[in-house]
């Protein structure tokens, strides 16, 4: 399992994601892939990306399990990463 961040450099929610991210990093034991959608747009319209920041978990063969819209408090986070 890991979780695909999908994110652009001029989002401001993105940016706040990124912090609770950061401030987290201790309690979050999967690993991160992150994507800025100007640079990767085929990963993005692969999970079907419409707005920044999401957040994709996906299994060991890259399927979606769950995706999460927005920026999120680093509770809401860590009970979204639990799968």
């Amino acid at each position: 399992m890991k979780l695909l961040k999908f994110y652009a450099d001029w989002c401001g929610p993105c940016k706040g994601l990124s912090k609770i991210i950061d401030g987290a990093k201790d309690k979050i034991t999967i690993p991160i892939e992150e994507y800025d959608i100007d640079n990767e747009m085929m990963m993005a319209q692969e999970y079907k990306v419409r707005s920044v920041p999401t957040m994709v978990l996906v299994d060991d063969t890259g399927a979606e399990i769950k995706r999460q819209v927005g920026m999120v408090s680093e509770e809401k986070l860590l009970e979204f990463l639990k799968g």
